[in-house]
């Protein structure tokens, strides 16, 4: 139970961003958001501040540009969208390499595209800096619904041991003939994902009364006030502060 979690999207470094408090992280990145959502889609250079920011961020956190840019390719499946209404979009139109595309369809792309992928960039760049069980705390130290971090919290340290549980009914499986190549043996890996399930739900049960016999009163307990300091909380805000003067800049100059 009181075993560390590792997570492929946290790098392990020892730099000023990974020292800060987590609620100062989660508050920046997400005001960083606001206000990367905030900023008109016509304020093109003020996406290149946004980007520029983040780039300084990773910079003093030591995270390599490669490593973002791999774990970044998960929005790839949500840019058929955006590549779809450059084609799709209401008139007017322009015409560019021989192709006719809609002129407001080629500004929905760009918002969607840039926005989300500086959001996506924010998130990695939250995840690499704070462990999971970090962000829950930040999470309870910002007065997050007592429901919402208690179950976060014991689905994260129960994930490892079901994750556990499935190698070894896999391993079971193999060693007494099962090969899950061929489509006939279907039915045994049902059987399987079955019997997980009910193996999940009863144990669940034992922690449920277990943690009753101890005084469980329904929410996770609060180990540490961890308010942050002030130069803490000025900062991680810092950089947010120019966020809002880019996204404020932008509006201006449009």
């Amino acid at each position: 139970m009181g075993a560390g979690h590792s997570h492929p999207l946290h790098l392990v470094r020892d730099s000023p961003v990974h020292r800060l408090p987590p609620q100062v992280k989660i508050v920046a990145a997400f005001v960083g958001v606001v206000c990367v959502v905030a900023t008109p889609r016509e304020a093109f250079w003020v996406f290149g501040g946004h980007l520029l920011l983040l780039a300084g961020v990773w910079v003093a956190a030591r995270i390599p540009l490669l490593w973002i840019l791999r774990r970044a390719v998960i929005e790839l499946p949500f840019v058929v969208l955006a590549v779809l209404l450059p084609f799709t979009g209401p008139d007017p139109r322009i015409e560019w390499l021989g192709m006719v595309l809609s002129k407001p369809g080629l500004l929905g792309a760009w918002n969607i595209l840039v926005k989300g992928t500086l959001g996506v960039l924010t998130s990695l760049t939250l995840a690499a800096t704070t462990p999971m069980r970090d962000l829950l705390v930040g999470l309870q130290r910002l007065r997050a619904p007592a429901m919402v971090t208690t179950i976060a919290t014991l689905m994260l340290r129960y994930v490892d041991v079901i994750t556990g549980e499935a190698r070894r009914m896999r391993l079971a499986r193999i060693a007494r003939g099962h090969d899950p190549r061929f489509l006939w043996q279907v039915g045994a890996t049902a059987r399987g994902i079955g019997a997980l399930f009910v193996r999940s739900y009863e144990r669940g049960e034992r922690v449920h009364l277990a943690m009753l016999s101890r005084g469980w009163t329904g929410a996770m307990p609060v180990t540490s006030d961890g308010r942050g300091r002030r130069t803490d909380w000025v900062a991680g805000l810092a950089p947010v502060a120019a966020a809002l003067a880019l996204a404020v800049t932008g509006w201006v100059v449009a």
